[in-house]
C-alpha cells in the first residue's frame, strides 16, 4: 500500500474528525491533526506519498499526481443516454439485462460499475473489486454519499458493492459460475491523452497488466461473458485470447468479449 496519512479539512468539523478517525482505524494509517497546514506541507512533514482528507460528506485523496475525489462523471451522461434508449458500448459488450450479476474487477472511480448497476436494475447485483485501499475508500464512500440529481442514478450508485481486495485473490475464492459477467478495465499500458480524469489515480493505482491466469479464473467464475476494456488496437486482446472485439468504429476504447 502507498504510504499515507489521513487528516481533516481545514475547518476540522466534528463530522470530518469522526470520519478521519474511522478511516485511520480501518485502513491502518495514521490520523494527524490538520492545524490548517497545506496538504503539500503535510506530505513533506510526514514523508508520505498520499494524504486522505475527510470532509463531513466527502473524501479527497491527494497525491503527487493530483487530487482525487468521487464524482459520477461520464456515468451520468451514459445513464441518461440509456434512459433515452441510446446505445452504450460497454453495456452491449456485457449483454446486460435486468437481474444479471456483474463482477467489476477493476473498480477505480466506479463509472463503469454505476452504468452496469443501472443496466441490471434493482434485481441485479454489481460487485466492484478495488485493490488500492485508498481508492476503495474514496469510491466506496462516494457511491454511498454522493447526491446525484435523479433517482435512477442514485439507486444505481447505492447498489454497487465495494470490495477492497486483489481481484485475482477474489476470483480464486469464488465458486464456479458465481456471476453472469466478469469485467476488467486494467490501467492502459499507454495512457490516453484525453483521459485527464484518471491522472490523479495513476500514482496510487495498480499498474499490473492483466494476467492469463486471471482471465482463466474469470472464465470459470462467469456464467455468460468475460469482458475486457482496452485501447483500440491494443495487443492485449490477442495476448489474452479475446477474439471478439466490440466498440465504436472511431472510439479510442474497445471491448474484448469471451462468450462462454
Amino acid at each position: 500500500m502507498v504510504k499515507a496519512i489521513v487528516t481533516t479539512e481545514r475547518k476540522c468539523r466534528e463530522e470530518s474528525v469522526a470520519l478521519a478517525q474511522e478511516l485511520s482505524a480501518r485502513l491502518q494509517i495514521d490520523y494527524v491533526e490538520r492545524h490548517k497546514e497545506s496538504v503539500g506541507k503535510l506530505m513533506e512533514k510526514y514523508a508520505v506519498e498520499a494524504v486522505l482528507v475527510a470532509y463531513p460528506q466527502e473524501l479527497k485523496l491527494n497525491s503527487s499526481s493530483g487530487e482525487m475525489f468521487f464524482h459520477p462523471n461520464m456515468s451520468q451522461l451514459r445513464v441518461k443516454n440509456l434512459r433515452k434508449g441510446e446505445k452504450d458500448h460497454m453495456s452491449e459488450a456485457m449483454g446486460l439485462q435486468e437481474g444479471m450479476s456483474v463482477l467489476d474487477c477493476t473498480l477505480g472511480f466506479g463509472a463503469d460499475a454505476i452504468v452496469a448497476s443501472f443496466g441490471v436494475g434493482e434485481k441485479g447485483r454489481v460487485v466492484g473489486v478495488e485493490s488500492s485501499p485508498l481508492i476503495a475508500a474514496v469510491t466506496g464512500h462516494g457511491l454511498q454519499h454522493f447526491l446525484p440529481g435523479n433517482y435512477p442514478l442514485y439507486g444505481a450508485m447505492r447498489r454497487v458493492e465495494v470490495v477492497n481486495m486483489d481481484y485475482l485473490d477474489y476470483l480464486r475464492q469464488q465458486p464456479d459460475n458465481a456471476y453472469d459477467v466478469v469485467y476488467f478495465d486494467p490501467m492502459f499500458r499507454k495512457p490516453l491523452t484525453a483521459s485527464n480524469g484518471i491522472s490523479p489515480l495513476r500514482s496510487v493505482a495498480n499498474h499490473a497488466a492483466l494476467s492469463v491466469e486471471a482471465v482463466e479464473e474469470a472464465k470459470r467464475v462467469a456464467r455468460s461473458r468475460v469482458v475486457m476494456k482496452e485501447a483500440n488496437g491494443s495487443e492485449e486482446f490477442g495476448r489474452l485470447g479475446f477474439k471478439k472485439i466490440m466498440g465504436g468504429k472511431y472510439s479510442k476504447v474497445h471491448y474484448g468479449v469471451m462468450n462462454l
